[in-house]
């Protein structure tokens, strides 16, 4: 499967972006800003081509067990990223809550120069299957690309 995240808006401290599957759009995903020297927990991914993993190990699977126990099987790693690690797509709705990794969300807002999103939680239990099978599969790629577009 071909999944990708465009990044398409950038706020203050934010950075909004679209997750595509197989050139459909899943939903909305926010990140911190991009830097071009890397903040620990402060900066977007830089934009290229890695691999999604499922990660059984993290300290965040505990947590995400008791929130999802219906569909949590580990969570959803970017690997392969310079200077990063243990970046999941996972739920929130501000920058102050990625933690370095981007969040998903239904919708989107801004507030303070800064973008947030919404329903996050419903999100994450929509793409979650979806990102999982791509995370067992053989084709595991997902390219991050910046195309602002607002």
């Amino acid at each position: 499967m071909k999944t990708k995240i465009l990044r398409v808006a950038e706020g203050k401290q934010s950075t909004l972006s679209q997750l595509y599957i197989n050139d459909i759009f899943q939903c909305y995903l926010l990140e911190d800003k991009i830097r071009k020297v890397k903040i620990q927990n402060q900066t977007a991914i830089p934009a290229g081509i890695y691999s999604l993993r499922l990660n059984t190990w993290g300290g965040k699977n505990a947590e995400y067990r008791q929130k999802f126990p219906k569909i949590h099987k580990g969570m959803i790693e970017i690997n392969g990223l310079p200077n990063f690690s243990f970046v999941y797509i996972h739920i929130g709705n501000t920058y102050r809550q990625t933690a370095g990794c981007p969040l998903c969300g239904f919708g989107f807002d801004v507030a303070d120069g800064d973008y947030q999103i919404v329903h996050s939680k419903e999100a994450y239990e929509m793409i979650y299957p979806k990102l999982l099978a791509i995370a067992e599969s053989n084709d595991k790629s997902i390219s991050i690309e910046n195309n602002f577009q607002f």
